[in-house]
C-alpha cells in the first residue's frame, strides 16, 4: 500500500552503501539522479572518495524539512 506521503513525496532520504562499506545518508528529490551523481564524482565530498555506492534504503519525507530532520537522526 502506498501512504500519501510517497504518492506525494518530493523529497528523499535514502542511505547508500560505499565500496569500503560505510554508509551515508542524505536527501533528494530523485534519489536516482542522486545516486548517478555520486558515482560520477560529482556528489558528496564524502562519496566522491568511496566510489562505488549502491543504494540500500530510500524512504519519502512530507517536506524537505522533514528530510532533513530524518537524515540527522
Amino acid at each position: 500500500m502506498v501512504t500519501a506521503i510517497a504518492a506525494n513525496a518530493a523529497w528523499y532520504v535514502y542511505i547508500v552503501r560505499c565500496k569500503d562499506q560505510s554508509l551515508y545518508t542524505g536527501i533528494a528529490r530523485d534519489v536516482g539522479q542522486r545516486i548517478a551523481q555520486h558515482n560520477s564524482g560529482s556528489g558528496a565530498a564524502y562519496t566522491r572518495a568511496r566510489r562505488p555506492v549502491t543504494l540500500v534504503h530510500q524512504e519519502p519525507a512530507a517536506d524537505r524539512g522533514a528530510a532533513l530532520r530524518r537524515e540527522a537522526a
